[in-house]
């Protein structure tokens, strides 16, 4: 729960009674490895906060080929808008430690700490803003240089991940990957 306050208080100054609230309401799950968070097609019934361990963003294109998305690891918010489905899921690629709310707990943290909204969007924005640069910095590289940027952005997850999801992110085949990683050495 400490790495959840931590990083709520980089966002706000939550007084001792908010912080309370906040760990009254949440529990703490443990998804293994290739376990999923959420699934295509249905509501996610939990808002998580990974604590610890990488994420995936998944999904399969049109002709059933599985596409790495994205990576989220450590201090990052898991949260859903108002009754979404996503297309995607969310896959442990790590064992995970997740800090996980209910909705019904989430909404109850909302209506009762005082811009509680506020402080969640900031979160969210910082979120999207990091992704669409670490994106965005890739999309008219080489290859070398998507991996390197990957390394750059992923530092904890490099060695973590399996070099088939990491293909995938960098749109790239794994063969073409491993031929840059063993230049790169």
């Amino acid at each position: 729960m400490e790495a959840l306050i931590t990083f709520l208080l980089c966002f706000a100054n939550l007084n001792e009674q908010q912080i309370e609230l906040i760990i009254s309401k949440a529990s703490e799950r443990l998804l293994q490895k290739d376990d999923y968070f959420w699934e295509a097609g249905k509501i996610p019934k939990e808002i998580g906060f990974i604590a610890e361990g990488i994420i995936r963003v998944t999904y399969y294109d049109n002709k059933g080929t599985e596409i790495t998305k994205y990576f989220f690891d450590e201090n990052h918010l898991l949260k859903d808008w108002e009754n979404f489905q996503p297309t995607f899921y969310l896959q442990a690629v790590t064992e995970c430690r997740l800090i996980t709310f209910t909705k019904k707990d989430w909404q109850e943290i909302s209506n009762t700490i005082l811009d509680w909204d506020k402080i969640v969007n900031k979160i969210m924005t910082k979120h999207h803003t990091e992704k669409l640069d670490k994106i965005g910095n890739m999309i008219a590289q080489d290859a070398t240089t998507r991996y390197l940027e990957f390394m750059k952005n992923f530092p904890n997850a490099v060695n973590q991940i399996p070099l088939a999801y990491v293909a995938s992110f960098l749109g790239i085949t794994q063969q073409s990957l491993s031929r840059i990683r063993n230049n790169i050495r």
